[in-house]
């Protein structure tokens, strides 16, 4: 259902790629029209369970995930920067808002997806898809595991308890079993969809008595309408629903963003990040105003539509969502019968195919440095203990950069030599220090201590040619140096600096002169 962790986000334009198809162009050949109707009609049955499952994440009937991944669907495929890609309802994004609607009710809940979508739009605007290409590799994994962690335990509380008749488990069981070997004998038709519909039918033929999706809310009978949501406007709602739009706004970029980087690998083909990143922002505004939970892109539905079915175009985005509504609104009492075990079936399917095994193998354990295993468990741990991948991530990002800072501070050397130099007045000693490496606040604030300040002769050199100075704290370290033999009467000379190290010294240095 979905992919291991997806490659990391590059947003620079790859000039050698091929160009993507255009929906004018299937619409002019029959065989490809026929690809992107059946994508867009499979890609609609595999979105029924994962919808309701996701609204059932989030604390809202099942409607409400249903509308969404309709509306967001169909308003990505005018407005993505990635064809064929699908954006619907997520887990991710349910996690993320679930407490919003469980604490303060409907209303607060719309108003967060539609602040979400707001502040996407703005931080398209600001470049935030340029930004990703700095999220590590392993980041991304650890994003990865954590919703796979995260949708797994969502499902326990349909597992346990003293409510829970014992046929759930053997039933659970089944459609595991049916979603892992049906592919060994077909793709035509989606698993998840086969292994619902029998159990479906087993559970009705034998009269047993289960939680069903009925019992978590009524479906649509009609279409969508419009939803103006009636909360307060002061500073009070904002300060309630502001954390979690942001957070579900960061969720849903990275995912989209990256889940487009595979599609763009996959197809060999470029797409718009920019335009992808307020596209998301633009269909969480209409999910919202739709009644709908909001979303991002499906890693799952993505790859059924592109990889399964070969669909390139947002022809099939958009027949996706039409199909999908179709199918709700017209045959909603049959899926209001599905049983509970069926879906926890799918989604515990969901959360083993989200998750990067090959990350936790002791071969790879035993290769990877232990700084990249470091920050993708700092990032699941955060993830599943604060239950916001938000907060995960950034946490993984800043223990991406210390540790990453940690290692090139200890890359910096210096070199000490005695020279002599003979001028007019007879020879002279000189001492010299001959800096190797990355200068940065992490690897020059020992630097001061590394000088002989007392024993050194008159004259010191200290040569920066195998050496870059990168900041402002770098140049008031080699400010304190020089001012500790100024004091003793001695005169330390910088030199070995040119391009952009020497301008950055010379506008930075308050104390430096001509020497340098």
């Amino acid at each position: 259902m979905t992919s291991s962790a997806p490659a990391p986000v590059d947003s620079a334009p790859q000039h050698s790629q091929q160009q993507p198809e255009t929906v004018r162009s299937v619409l002019r050949s029959p065989r490809r029209l026929k690809t992107e109707i059946f994508g867009g009609l499979v890609v609609a049955l595999a979105l029924i369970p994962e919808a309701i499952s996701f609204s059932i994440i989030a604390g809202v009937p099942p409607q409400v995930g249903l509308f969404s991944s309709f509306v967001m669907a169909v308003t990505i495929a005018f407005v993505g920067g990635r064809p064929a890609m699908i954006t619907a309802a997520t887990g991710a994004v349910a996690l993320v808002i679930a407490p919003v609607a469980r604490d303060y009710g409907m209303d607060y809940f719309i108003a967060t997806v539609l602040l979400a979508g707001a502040l996407q739009i703005v931080l398209a605007l600001l470049g935030v898809a340029k930004l990703m290409r700095f999220i590590p590799r392993s980041v991304m994994t650890g994003f990865v595991n954590a919703l796979a962690i995260l949708i797994f335990l969502a499902q326990l509380p349909h597992l346990i308890g003293e409510d829970i008749p014992f046929i759930v488990y053997p039933l659970v069981a089944v459609g595991i079993a049916i979603i892992v070997l049906l592919p060994r004998v077909t793709a035509v038709v989606p698993a998840p969809l086969v292994a619902i519909v029998l159990l479906t039918a087993a559970v009705l033929a034998a009269g047993w008595s289960m939680p069903n999706v009925s019992d978590q809310g009524e479906l649509p009978e009609s279409l969508p309408e419009l939803f103006i949501p009636d909360v307060p406007l002061t500073l009070e709602t904002l300060q309630i629903i502001a954390p979690f739009s942001l957070a579900m706004a960061l969720v849903g970029i990275m995912e989209s963003l990256m889940t487009a980087k595979l599609v763009d690998d996959i197809t060999d083909t470029h797409s718009d990040k920019t335009r992808e990143t307020w596209g998301q922002g633009v269909a969480n505004l209409a999910s919202g105003l739709f009644g709908g939970m909001g979303g991002c892109a499906m890693i799952g539905q993505t790859m059924i539509n592109v990889k399964q079915s070969g669909a390139r175009t947002r022809l099939s985005t958009f027949l996706a969502g039409l199909f999908l509504l179709i199918l709700v609104v017209s045959l909603g009492d049959i899926v209001g019968l599905i049983p509970m075990a069926a879906l926890v079936a799918v989604m515990i399917m969901v959360s083993v195919g989200t998750f990067d095994w090959h990350s936790i193998r002791p071969t790879t354990l035993r290769v990877m440095p232990w700084s990249e295993t470091a920050v993708m468990l700092v990032t699941v741990v955060a993830t599943v203990a604060t239950h916001n991948l938000a907060i995960g991530v950034v946490l993984g990002v800043l223990t991406a950069m210390v540790l990453f800072a940690r290692r090139v501070a200890h890359l910096v050397g210096i070199e000490k030599v005695w020279e002599t130099d003979v001028d007019g007045d007879g020879a002279v000693d000189i001492r010299r220090y001959a800096v190797k490496g990355q200068l940065f606040w992490a690897s020059s604030n020992d630097l001061v201590y590394q000088f002989d300040y007392a024993g050194d002769p008159e004259t010191v050199i200290i040569d920066l040619t195998a050496a870059d100075v990168w900041d402002a704290s770098t140049v008031a370290t080699l400010d304190a140096v020089q001012s500790k033999y100024a004091e003793r009467g001695k005169e330390a000379r910088i030199i070995g600096l040119d391009g952009a190290s020497l301008e950055r010294l010379e506008k930075l240095s308050g104390n430096l002169g001509a020497g340098h």
